[in-house]
């Protein structure tokens, strides 16, 4: 079965927060992918996962929006990918998209519904955004390793001041 989480958040901070949580239980390579429209808070839940990561605080994380990818080192090097100005999907053949998402570290996908396939293994976040600071933070596993990770951040959560909506 797939395993779903579905957070709520009231800020800025706490779905920054939601991310760096994610961020700390990664520890083998992952694929990411964000959905949501814009201003939904993908770049926030991914500076989030970054720091989580370990990248370092003084690196400013931002959406690669017209360069497709930006790469962090960390403790599980991070590919921030943004395809929402995706021009053509042969742009992401020539950058080794392939090599990054299925790869050594943590690929983190926005906008992934530019990708030609939606049958691909990894954390599928959708972001909606509620109002003004509310956010419904949807998370469903495909493939055995995210369904880990997901249940890991479920029980985590529970025993902290985030937690998942029932």
């Amino acid at each position: 079965m797939l395993e779903q989480l579905v957070v709520q958040t009231s800020s800025e901070a706490e779905t920054q927060e939601l991310g760096f949580r994610l961020g700390r239980l990664l520890e083998q390579p992952a694929l990411i992918l964000l959905q949501g429209d814009l201003g939904a808070g993908k770049s926030v839940l991914a500076r989030g996962i970054a720091r989580g990561l370990g990248v370092d605080p003084q690196v400013p994380i931002t959406s690669p929006t017209f360069t497709l990818m930006n790469h962090y080192p960390a403790r599980l090097d991070l590919y921030h990918f943004d395809l929402y100005r995706l021009a053509d999907p042969d742009e992401l053949i020539e950058i080794g998209f392939d090599d990054y998402a299925h790869g050594a570290g943590v690929a983190l996908v926005e906008w992934p519904e530019r990708l030609e396939t939606d049958q691909i293994d990894g954390v599928w976040v959708v972001l909606e955004r509620l109002g003004n600071d509310l956010r419904r933070v949807n998370f469903a596993a495909c493939g055995e390793a995210a369904a880990k990770l997901l249940k890991a951040l479920r029980d985590g959560l529970q025993k902290q001041s985030l937690k998942p909506l029932e």
